[in-house]
């Protein structure tokens, strides 16, 4: 599997509010650097762990539609929209935020994230 494939692949699961599922894609020295409309957030494999717990609790699905995506050597860019469906109202499928990620792999996992997001 290319690594493009990988980051699909990652994107397509339910890795963002399933943290068991997010364990079998993150490297154990992984480190994301996001910068999103409330400032700049940098997070570890622990964090990232606890943010899929968080959204597990808030949300009951959560579907990516990617409009780009580009890799070269060990990186891998995206270019998507994030869309939940909140247990309040599980018809409703909701836009969360709009992403721009640059994923470097090591050793078939996700490395090293440099994010940027807008909230919708």
């Amino acid at each position: 599997m290319s690594i493009k494939e990988f980051v699909q692949k990652f994107y397509k699961s339910d890795a963002l509010i399933d943290s068991e599922i997010l364990k079998t894609y993150l490297h154990p020295d992984v480190t994301l650097e996001w910068n999103s409309s409330k400032g700049f957030i940098q997070m570890d494999y622990d964090s990232i762990i606890e943010m899929a717990n968080d959204l597990s609790r808030a949300y009951v699905r959560s579907k990516v539609r990617i409009s780009h995506i580009i890799s070269e050597d060990d990186l891998v860019s995206v270019r998507y929209s994030h869309f939940v469906k909140t247990i309040e109202n599980p018809r409703e499928e909701m836009l969360l935020a709009h992403f721009s990620t640059i994923w470097q792999i090591k050793d078939d996992k996700l490395y090293r994230g440099y994010q940027m997001s807008q909230f919708s």
